[in-house]
C-alpha cells in the first residue's frame, strides 16, 4: 500500500509511519518540522519536507497515495487560545487542502482528532454521539476537521474516518511544548526535578499507549463505512494516581509540588470505546503500568 503520513516526524505520526514500514508498505512522510523531529523518522520512509497548507497537492500528485494518515496539526491548546487564527489555518484550512488532494486521487483519509478537547466535561465515559463542548479553539478546529470529512463522505461517497484520541503517551513524546503530563512528569523525575500538580490532583483523563493508538489508526484505514471512533481505554485515572504510578515505575520517592488549579481545566475526561471494538475490531492491549514502564525506559534508558 502507498501511504502518506502527514506529521510523520511527530510523536504519534512517527509511530504510525514506523508500523507501516515494518509491514512492508511504501511510506511517504509529509512534515514541515514545525514540531516534528528528524530523528523520529523511520528508516525506509521517504521524506517530503513540506507544509500541508501549501504543498499537499504537489506531494499527492507525486505519490498518488492509496491512504493518507493525517496527523499534522497545531496541537497546543495554549497556542490555540493565543493564536486562534493560526490554529484554524493549520487544523482547518490545512485539513481542507489534504482533503482536496485526497479527493483528486481517490485517497482514503484517516484523520487524527481529539476526545477530551471536543467533549468537554464528562460525567460518564463519552460516546461518539455525546454532546460536543470544546473549551478551546483547538477542540473547535479539530471538530471542524471532522465535520469536513463527514461532509466529503456525504458529498463524494468517500469513507474517510476520524479518530478521537484520548491522552496518548509513550516513547518519543516531547516533554516540552504541547507535551502530555506523562512525558512532563517522567522527564522531571529523570532530571531530578519536582513535578507540579495543579489543583488537588483529582482531575481525571483517559491515558492510552501510543502503540495501541497506532493499531487503531491502521485498523481505521480498512474500515469501509467511514465515521468517527473514540480511541482510548474507557478508564479514568486521576493526576494523583498517575503520579504515584510514574513514581513507582521510576523508583522515585520525590513528592510532587501542588499549585493552584488552572482556569478552565477539565475535571473529568474519558472515552467509551465500544464502537471501535464493534466496528474496527480494536481494543487496547497494553496495561497502564506496562505502557508507563516502556515510556520510562525510553526517557531514562540507564535507570
Amino acid at each position: 500500500m502507498r501511504a502518506v503520513v502527514t506529521g510523520g516526524a511527530g510523536f504519534i505520526g512517527s509511530h504510525v509511519a514506523e508500523a507501516l514500514v515494518e509491514r512492508g508498505d511504501e511510506v511517504h512522510v509529509l512534515d514541515s518540522f514545525a514540531s516534528g523531529k528528524r530523528e523520529n523518522l523511520p528508516g525506509g520512509a521517504r521524506l517530503h519536507e513540506a507544509d500541508i497548507r501549501t504543498d499537499a497537492d504537489s506531494v499527492f500528485d507525486e505519490v498518488r497515495p492509496e491512504v493518507c494518515f493525517h496527523l499534522a496539526a497545531q496541537a497546543d491548546v495554549r497556542v490555540s487560545v493565543d493564536r486562534p487564527d493560526y490554529d484554524a489555518e493549520v487544523n482547518v484550512l490545512g485539513t481542507i487542502r489534504v482533503l482536496e488532494a485526497a479527493r483528486r486521487h481517490g485517497t482514503k483519509l484517516v484523520f487524527s482528532s481529539t476526545g477530551g478537547a471536543i467533549y468537554g466535561e464528562c460525567e460518564h465515559a463519552a460516546r461518539e454521539d455525546s454532546e460536543r463542548w470544546p473549551l478551546a479553539p483547538y477542540g473547535t478546529s479539530k471538530l471542524a476537521g471532522e465535520e469536513y470529512l463527514a461532509t466529503y463522505n456525504r458529498l463524494y461517497g468517500t469513507t474517510h474516518v476520524s479518530l478521537r484520541y484520548g491522552n496518548v503517551y509513550g516513547p518519543r513524546q516531547d516533554p516540552h511544548g504541547e507535551a502530555g503530563v506523562v512525558a512532563i512528569f517522567m522527564q522531571l523525575l529523570a532530571d531530578g526535578g519536582q513535578p507540579r500538580i495543579f489543583g488537588d490532583g483529582t482531575q481525571t483523563r483517559d491515558y492510552v499507549f501510543v502503540t495501541d493508538v497506532v493499531r487503531a489508526t491502521l485498523a481505521a484505514a480498512g474500515h469501509d463505512g467511514g465515521g468517527v471512533f473514540n480511541v482510548g481505554t474507557g478508564l479514568e485515572t486521576s493526576v494523583v494516581e498517575l503520579y504515584g504510578r510514574i513514581a513507582r515505575v521510576g523508583g522515585s520517592d520525590q513528592e510532587p509540588e501542588y499549585a493552584p488549579a488552572r482556569l478552565g481545566e477539565l475535571q473529568r475526561s474519558f472515552l467509551d470505546i465500544g464502537q471501535a471494538e464493534r466496528e474496527l475490531g480494536w481494543r487496547p492491549e497494553h496495561s497502564f503500568d506496562d505502557g508507563l514502564r516502556r515510556t520510562w525506559e525510553w526517557i531514562s534508558p540507564t535507570s
